[in-house]
């Protein structure tokens, strides 16, 4: 089965091919960072119409690097959300339309989900259940206990800040260039440990996280002055790091999960990585960087496994803007679907 994937929930317009949920054949992505650099940060008007300018010719590029056409596509997924409403609706409506035209299958994916699902593109035996998935993405950081295809459930998650978002932010008072998280990395490359000592939020008695304590502790660090960038890089990284990898490691212990699965544009810092693996007492899979960011790719990896079990999404359903981990979705009988 061929899924012609299209995803656009914040500022990469993107579009794959993606065949039997394993092989992307062709995955094209075009990023607005230098578009939104200016501002310091996402602008959503700004997304939405560059979404409008790229979406067509990106879907072409992408048929034309897998070497088909609209005529050898078995099934069109888009992601549904979270992300940004004015965004979301530019990929979504242009899965939803093409679907309708061609008299294709049609499913919305949960961007959360496809981000999971980038696992499912690496070489190898597939990832085996039940999995502890660590999804660390943009406004995101999740621990989700994955039983089977399309079985999840949410164990912890952020109260405030998520990592990535902490990254960012972070990236902008220590007045490095936009995105903040890769910058931070690089500045942290050049630090190490030292006399400061930035807090750790543990929850106790939970699995969630909160980074928004640590996120103020670098803002006063920054106007004393008592540190350079690189100290105040590595020292918040490893606070960062410190609390994913241990929580992680821990509860795919208790859970006595089969493997560890990390997901989102986080999984690509290495400093995680490094920590993931030597903590962690089960195996741990982490895409390769290209699909730890955002692309169209894992939205047709997920798509095709609920495609597999019979699974339509309406073609009149809209999108959503917030973390539905624990809200059901909505999909309709095979006989019934696009």
């Amino acid at each position: 089965m061929r899924v012609l994937a299209i995803e656009s929930s914040c500022d990469e317009t993107a579009a794959a091919v993606v065949e039997d949920g394993r092989a992307a054949l062709s995955s094209v992505v075009s990023s607005q960072v230098d578009l939104h650099a200016r501002y310091g940060g996402v602008v959503p008007e700004v997304a939405s119409r560059q979404h409008l300018r790229k979406i067509r010719p990106v879907i072409e590029t992408a048929l034309d690097e897998a070497g088909c056409t609209l005529d050898d596509i078995d099934a069109v997924a888009g992601t549904r959300g979270p992300g940004l409403a004015g965004a979301l609706l530019v990929g979504y409506n242009a899965a939803k339309a093409i679907a309708f035209g061609r008299d294709l299958p049609f499913l919305g994916v949960n961007h959360l989900e496809g981000h999971v699902y980038a696992n499912w593109l690496m070489e190898g035996p597939e990832p085996r259940f039940p999995a502890l998935c660590l999804v660390v993405s943009g406004g995101h950081t999740d621990l989700v206990l994955m039983r089977g295809h399309g079985e999840y459930q949410r164990l912890g998650g952020t109260r405030d800040d998520a990592a990535g978002e902490a990254f960012d932010k972070v990236g902008r008072l220590l007045d490095l260039p936009f995105p903040g998280g890769p910058h931070v990395s690089k500045a942290a490359e050049s630090g190490g440990p030292s006399s400061l000592a930035l807090p750790r939020a543990w929850m106790h008695g939970t699995y969630d996280f909160s980074f928004s304590g640590l996120k103020t502790a670098v803002l006063h660090t920054v106007r004393s002055g008592a540190h350079d960038v690189p100290t105040i890089a590595w020292e918040f990284q490893e606070a960062v790091v410190d609390v994913l990898a241990g929580k992680t490691s821990r509860l795919s212990r208790e859970l006595g999960a089969a493997e560890v699965l990390v997901a989102g544009g986080v999984a690509a810092n290495n400093r995680l990585r490094e920590e993931l693996h030597a903590r962690c007492p089960v195996p741990v899979r982490i895409p390769p960087p290209h699909y730890c960011t955002d692309n169209a790719a894992m939205i047709g990896a997920a798509a095709e496994f609920r495609l597999e079990l019979g699974q339509r999404s309406p073609i009149d359903e809209d999108v959503f803007t917030t973390n539905d981990w624990d809200s059901p979705a909505r999909f309709t009988p095979a006989a019934a679907g696009a």
